[in-house]
This record gives C-alpha cells, structure tokens and sequence, in this order.
C-alpha cells in the first residue's frame, strides 16, 4: 500500500507552484521522462486555473 498522507503532501507542494516553477522545472530536468512530467504538471496547473476563469465569468 502507498502512503496516502506522502502523496497529499506531494499534491498540495505540486498545486501550489507557479508558471515560472514549472517552467524552471523542465528547463533543469536531468531527462526526457522527467521534463514530460513536468510539462504535463505544468498543463494541469494551467488547466485548472482557466477553469477558476470561466467558472469566475471572467472570461
């Protein structure tokens, strides 16, 4: 079984980042795999804050 808790601490320290963190993130990432994660953390994150946007009316 996998430690939920480690997992809920991970989601809230990945949700928090901002566009420059991820983008830092794939610049320095050390291979290929690696920057796709980040790159798709990155689209996620991105996602869900036009989401906020058009539920807001704001757009």
């Amino acid at each position: 079984m996998c430690d939920v808790k480690k997992y809920n601490e991970i989601y809230k320290d990945i949700v928090s980042l901002q566009p420059e963190d991820t983008l830092q993130l794939v610049l320095e990432a050390e291979t290929e795999e690696e920057k796709i994660f980040y790159e798709l953390i990155g689209d996620f994150l991105l996602q869900m804050k036009q989401k906020q946007v058009i539920e807001s009316n704001l757009f």
